[in-house]
């Protein structure tokens, strides 16, 4: 409740006026990272956006004992190589990765046995240095054709004798 103007009050009890903001200024977008339009860019070395992303190594690493690499390949680079893809996969659905996702990159190129020894051979060359390489891994992931990632992994399974069908050499 107030108090009367003429009852005696201490100056440290008396009401403040409070302090006003400035309103806020314009702001633009200018800055060397700020999207300009409505769509994200795309084109070369863009990647494929997608929601959480990340947990697509949570389940490549939880997928790692079932994988089959060559004897003279690393378990790094096969998973790194195939990351691009099973995310390329989710982002093309509207979604965040699944364990089809990764499944379905890992059947492609036969990690997960059955492997044509031809295409062992092709996936060695290519896989090399993945995990330590984005432009490779780029390279990898932009090879597969949306025709492909559109299958399901029991669809991969079946047509891996041809893989060259599912892989074109000029994709």
């Amino acid at each position: 409740m107030t108090q009367p103007e003429y009852v005696p009050i201490a100056s440290t009890a008396r009401v403040r006026p409070a302090e006003r903001l400035p309103p806020a200024r314009t702001w633009r977008a200018q800055r060397p990272g700020d999207l300009k339009g409505p769509m994200h860019p795309g084109g070369h070395g863009f990647g494929t956006p997608g929601p959480d992303q990340g947990y697509a190594l949570k389940l490549a690493h939880q997928m790692a004992g079932r994988l089959q690499p060559a004897e003279d390949e690393d378990l790094h680079d096969a998973v790194e190589g195939c990351l691009g893809i099973a995310l390329r996969r989710a982002a093309l659905f509207g979604r965040a990765p699944v364990i089809w996702d990764l499944e379905l990159a890992f059947t492609l190129w036969g990690y997960m046995g059955d492997a044509p020894a031809d295409l062992v051979q092709e996936r060695i060359g290519l896989f090399k240095g993945a995990a330590h390489d984005y432009w490779l891994q780029r390279a990898i992931a932009d090879r597969v054709p949306e025709a492909t990632l559109r299958l399901t992994p029991a669809q991969v399974r079946a047509r891996l004798k041809d893989w060259r069908s599912l892989l074109p050499a000029g994709s």
